[in-house]
């Protein structure tokens, strides 16, 4: 269906946003550390605060930061990390975005929309990796619609291969759809809707998407409104760093979540905030306009996770091992790992290729050899789908979120999902480091909890599985 924003608000306002970025370029020791202070106590941030510690240049005033970020993030998640793959199912699309690979004049890119079987065969490898939930992402081209893309979820959640095969949380990024349409993949079960805005500056977005559906820049900014009255609770949203001033589209970032809570009562889900990586045939991929540098995104996730401390943040492939690894402390509650960028390319022992990948990725481990790293970093790998299932989404995972909600149920629901993958899947060296540390945080569990956790343990070990409290 072709978009129709007549009568759509832009409710981002471009002009107050820039008043509150400039008006707070300079804040001395005392504000930084007065807003470090109340941000300590998980209640968020206002726009003006996290503009100001945005723009913190002194090195020891952004260890406080960090520090504070740390302090927040551990309080509220643990050391539980939720990891994902992204499945791309079609490369084919209809607009004409000047940053990506798959725009409609790149010629060079070899195009494929998977079929069932094919969908089936890249589910299977994901599965016979240890992967439980997976992020379907579709070329935005008007031919495939609703319906269609609704049938693919079906095809993934039908295919279960051995051992714990089987996919328990598909979440989708595709084009924004109608009501109609976001009704149609609700009924099929997704979890999260994601889709980014890009850039909220309205002049860089007309110029960077001169033609296609995602030219209308209205339609695409009250996707989530549409998704959420379709009864979808939890939506993802994200801009693409390099665009346009990281400044403004943070703050924009975060005045479109305000909106959402104001008028549904709860906010994203996640929020993701990926740099621009170099695409085939694409000059401002390889030269961003506006880059923004290694310690200026290490500062934006810390504040992130200041300015919505419940709100998921995702960290994909596009960042090297190094910044990956460093920014987990800083906030990062989910990672994306083994990810490969175009359509069949699971399956594909070739899968290093340009002239068919979205963009390069600069983290090429597989899902072991992460899961290896961050377990020997203390955290507990997580694939547990238990609060979707259960109907504890939106709204009510927010309230109970702040209740304590994710330390005393998402933890040791992660355990569980770990000692799955441990027994189904993990090489001998990775079996023996989780199954120490999976001892570790049995130990630090209350009494009762701990024996909860125990019984479903040894449950896991004699066969059974998807347990969880």
């Amino acid at each position: 269906m072709k978009p129709d924003s007549t009568g759509l608000i832009d409710f981002i306002d471009g002009v107050k946003i820039w008043e509150t970025v400039n008006s707070t370029t300079r804040t001395d020791a005392a504000q930084v550390h007065d807003i470090l202070d109340k941000a300590v106590q998980a209640k968020g941030l206002s726009l003006e605060e996290t503009a100001r510690l945005l723009q913190v240049e002194d090195p020891e005033l952004n260890e406080a930061i960090f520090e504070t970020a740390r302090k927040v993030k551990q309080g509220i998640y643990g050391n539980r990390l939720v990891l994902f793959a992204p499945l791309y199912v079609t490369n084919e699309c209809g607009n004409r975005c000047a940053y990506c690979g798959f725009k409609d004049t790149n010629k060079e890119l070899l195009r494929r929309t998977l079929s069932a079987d094919e969908i089936r065969q890249e589910v299977t490898v994901l599965e016979n990796q240890g992967h439980k939930r997976l992020l379907l992402v579709y070329g935005e081209h008007p031919r495939f619609g609703a319906e269609w893309i609704a049938e693919t979820v079906r095809n993934v959640y039908d295919t279960v291969s051995e051992k714990s095969g089987e996919i328990r949380r598909v979440n989708i990024n595709c084009a924004p759809l109608d009501v109609e349409g976001f009704r149609k993949l609700h009924e099929v079960g997704i979890g999260t809707y994601q889709c980014f805005q890009e850039t909220y500056h309205r002049e860089t977005y007309a110029e960077l998407h001169p033609t296609g559906y995602k030219k209308d820049y209205l339609w695409r900014l009250h996707a989530m409104h549409r998704a959420m009255e379709a009864g979808i609770d939890d939506v993802g949203m994200g801009t693409l760093l390099g665009l346009y001033d990281y400044r403004f589209d943070t703050i924009a970032l975060l005045s479109h979540a305000a909106e959402l809570e104001a008028k549904y009562g709860v906010g994203p889900h996640t929020l993701s905030f990926p740099r621009l990586e170099p695409a085939l045939n694409s000059d401002i991929a390889f030269n961003p306009p506006y880059p923004i540098s290694d310690a200026q995104f290490k500062r934006l996730v810390a504040v992130l996770r200041l300015a919505v401390p419940y709100t998921g943040l995702i960290l994909s492939t596009r960042e090297n091992r190094e910044m990956r690894r460093e920014l987990l402390d800083l906030g990062i509650s989910q990672l994306s790992a083994g990810s490969r960028t175009y359509p069949g390319a699971y399956s594909d022992p070739d899968y290093d290729r340009p002239d068919v990948q979205q963009f390069c990725i600069g983290d090429n481990r597989s899902l072991e050899e992460v899961i290896g790293e961050i377990v020997e970093h203390g955290y507990v790998p997580s694939w547990c789908t238990a609060c979707y299932r259960a109907g504890r989404t939106g709204e009510h995972f927010m309230e109970l979120a702040k209740k304590g909600f994710i330390q005393r149920f998402c933890h040791p629901n992660a355990l569980l999902t770990f000692k799955e993958y441990l027994l189904d899947y993990a090489q001998a060296e990775t079996q023996e480091q989780g199954n120490s540390l999976i001892s570790h945080e049995l130990e630090g569990l209350a009494e009762k909890r701990r024996t909860a956790v125990a019984d479903r343990l040894n449950r896991i070990e004699h066969g059974e599985r998807d347990l969880y409290l």
